[in-house]
């Protein structure tokens, strides 16, 4: 279905199960987009630089896409830094203050070419189903990971 599929220019799935973390806590919007932004780096999916494009990008725009979810990623000069699509997917079950909104959902993206627009397009596609959506923001990350890859 979704995130399943492998991707040709490198041997890594869009998203692993270990990608998916439920119950976290971060004291603001930045330290959040650093825990995606790390675990793109641990998958292998980005370099370490990705990050602060990540943490560039919602200074000069704000990822918070509403509905409680928000999609950082990294700036147009941070694209050489990623080596494969992939994402990080974290649910802040308290929220996290994102510029006056309160995101509940973070989607770190790392998108080769323009692969990222897939990914958004796939995001937006479960937001608008309500029971997809409910899904998403369960804490249950196996739940979670079977929405996002139609992996049973």
């Amino acid at each position: 279905m979704f995130f399943s599929k492998k991707k040709k220019e490198e041997n890594l799935e869009l998203l692993y199960q270990k990608n998916v973390i439920v119950n976290a806590k971060a004291a603001n919007k930045e330290e959040a987009i650093r825990m995606a932004g790390k675990m793109l780096v641990d998958t292998g999916y980005v370099d370490p630089s990705y990050v602060e494009g990540m943490v560039e990008r919602e200074k000069t725009f704000s990822t918070y896409m509403g509905n409680g979810l928000a999609l950082p990623h990294g700036v147009e000069a941070a694209k050489n830094a990623v080596k494969s699509s992939g994402i990080a997917v974290i649910v802040f079950p308290d929220g996290i203050d994102w510029g006056g909104d309160t995101a509940q959902i973070v989607v770190g993206i790392a998108g080769v070419g323009d692969a990222h627009l897939d990914i958004l397009a796939q995001i937006a596609d479960i937001m608008m189903d309500p029971e997809k959506e409910k899904e998403l923001y369960s804490n249950d990350a196996e739940k979670i990971y079977k929405l996002l890859t139609g992996k049973n």
